[in-house]
């Protein structure tokens, strides 16, 4: 446990040069409120957090951290994200990979500038196809390994959409296999 303090504490250090907070691996729960008050005084312009425990980002990260350009949020334990990362109104690039999410959050269509949701390998089934059509800003959606319904699957691999979708191909379900 006192490693892991050590560790976050290190890197806000580091982060105050860089302008990159690297939290990945720390064992988080969730973003510490020290964290907050370790980086008040430093515009961050990334911040990784991917491969912890987190299930939650509060409110506050998009208040706190309102000028990030790329937020990885990858291998935790997230099904949900706050509206509050709506105000992120930098952000480019959102990596929510390797998650629990059964469906896509609908903030991710609220940021302003995101260009790159991945969202691959989580248990995400459909996709509300109204909110993913509105997105102005967006280049890619990486909707990889989720187990997609077929409806689901096929609407999105024909949709005319402005930026590029990447499935996985699809797995026949039993019954649609005659030759078994």
């Amino acid at each position: 446990m006192a490693s892991s303090v050590a560790k976050v504490v290190n890197r806000c250090e580091e982060a105050t040069e860089t302008k990159i907070l690297n939290l990945s691996e720390c064992e988080l729960i969730q973003v510490p409120d020290a964290v907050y008050h370790l980086m008040r005084h430093t515009e961050l312009k990334s911040c990784d957090l991917s491969g912890n425990v987190i299930t939650k980002i509060s409110p506050k990260f998009a208040v706190k951290f309102s000028l990030i350009t790329d937020l990885n949020l990858s291998h935790n334990q997230m099904a949900k994200l706050p509206d509050e990362l709506a105000d992120l109104h930098s952000l480019k690039t959102l990596d929510i990979s390797h998650n629990t999410f059964i469906a896509l959050p609908p903030v991710v269509f609220k940021m302003p500038k995101l260009r790159e949701l991945r969202a691959n390998n989580n248990a995400i089934i459909d996709i509300d196809r109204d909110e993913i059509i509105a997105s102005d800003s967006l280049e890619v959606v990486d909707l990889r390994h989720n187990p997609l319904t077929p409806m689901c699957h096929d609407l999105l691999k024909h949709a005319r959409l402005s930026f590029r979708i990447e499935l996985s191909e699809r797995e026949k379900e039993d019954w649609e296999d005659l030759t078994i």
